[in-house]
């Protein structure tokens, strides 16, 4: 895909799928949830504070009879709640509305009514629409995972993969980032660059092309490629930036908003549902396509 326009469309040929919202009662969140129903892309359950959700909704020119509201004024337990819609089958998604992240997480997390799967990482993908280029680009993880060892890695990885394949791009090429594009052990993320394009080779990652350790220039750039003598299938070429720690991931998709004005949505997957996770900075219009972005990621794969 080349626009969000297209993740848009996409996102409504597809059954509705339900999004519980935990503490409902955020301006931008819920502007983006009442256009996501009026595009047809989702349909919402507003867990929080019926009174102040009402107030907005009312700012929205939206009627209480409009809205699928579970009164709970208690940020965590409204938390608690979304999450076990969730959990329950009864939504296919949970997004954050106005509560912070860590009691968030603590509810995504919680060993009752939580999505997590074993030991499976979750990880946040972004999705970049930039000024310039001719496609989405993808990006992660810069928002869930520190420092991953390469075990998580791989897992963030495939994670990626998911969400490109929702997207409709069947075989990704991925470009697993460096400060340089040789391997030097005095560089970690070198390493397991080049350990994840060969795990990749040899059939232990599928779905995806692996190339790596690439800078960005040679990751985005044909011609930064042929200027160091780079010759592979992703250099110049990727669509998928997997970064090596959360430090970069952070720095690429605020530099994609604030410096080259570009669009961005964002999904945290590897748990039983996507979630949708947007910063408080983040526009409705980009809490929108997040959450068209976590509807795709939501449906079975072939």
């Amino acid at each position: 895909m080349r626009k969000f326009e297209e993740v848009l469309e996409k996102a409504k040929g597809i059954p509705t799928c339900k999004v519980a919202v935990a503490a409902a009662e955020d301006e931008h969140v819920l502007e983006a949830v009442l256009a996501a129903k009026k595009q047809g892309i989702a349909e919402a359950v507003l867990v929080g504070d019926k009174e102040k959700i009402l107030a907005l909704a009312a700012q929205c020119g939206v009627a209480a009879e409009d809205l699928t509201i579970v009164h709970e004024a208690n940020p965590s337990k409204a938390a608690l709640e979304a999450v076990r819609l969730v959990s329950s089958g009864e939504a296919q998604v949970v997004m954050k509305g106005l509560i912070p992240t860590a009691d968030f997480l603590r509810a995504v997390l919680n060993k009752d009514v939580g999505l997590r799967q074993g030991k499976q990482v979750l990880s946040h993908v972004a999705v970049m629409e930039i000024p310039g280029r001719e496609k989405l680009l993808f990006m992660s993880d810069g928002a869930m995972n520190m420092r991953p060892d390469l075990p998580q890695k791989v897992q963030i990885l495939k994670n990626v993969v998911h969400v490109a394949h929702a997207l409709g791009l069947e075989k990704p090429r991925v470009a697993a980032l460096a400060a340089v594009e040789v391997v030097n052990p005095d560089m970690p993320e070198t390493v397991d660059a080049a350990a994840l394009t060969k795990m990749c080779e040899r059939g232990q990652i599928k779905g995806c092309i692996v190339d790596g350790p690439l800078a960005l220039d040679n990751a985005l750039s044909e011609e930064a490629a042929h200027h160091k003598g780079i010759v592979s299938e992703v250099a110049g070429r990727a669509d998928v930036l997997l970064v090596p720690e959360i430090i970069c991931g952070n720095m690429l998709y605020k530099a994609a908003t604030f410096l080259a004005q570009g669009a961005v949505a964002g999904v945290v997957v590897g748990a039983k549902a996507p979630i949708v996770m947007t910063s408080r900075a983040d526009s409705s219009a980009a809490k929108l396509q997040s959450i068209a972005l976590a509807v795709l990621a939501a449906q079975p794969q072939k």
